[in-house]
């Protein structure tokens, strides 16, 4: 049984990732054929994080 109290503990990168698997499986979803790795990078916005990161 899980402890009273409100003591959860959010992991934000699991979140995350949660969360970009989910976009994946909309775009999969209400895609035709099968995505291009082009399409998997935007979903993922691949470029704009190495945007970030040259930025940093």
């Amino acid at each position: 049984m899980a402890p009273l109290g409100g003591t959860a503990v959010q992991d934000h990168v699991a979140l995350a990732e949660i969360e970009l698997c989910g976009e994946l499986i909309i775009a999969a979803s209400a895609a035709e054929d099968r995505l291009s790795m082009e399409s998997i990078d935007q979903v993922l916005r691949v470029a704009e994080e190495r945007a970030r990161a040259t930025e940093a």
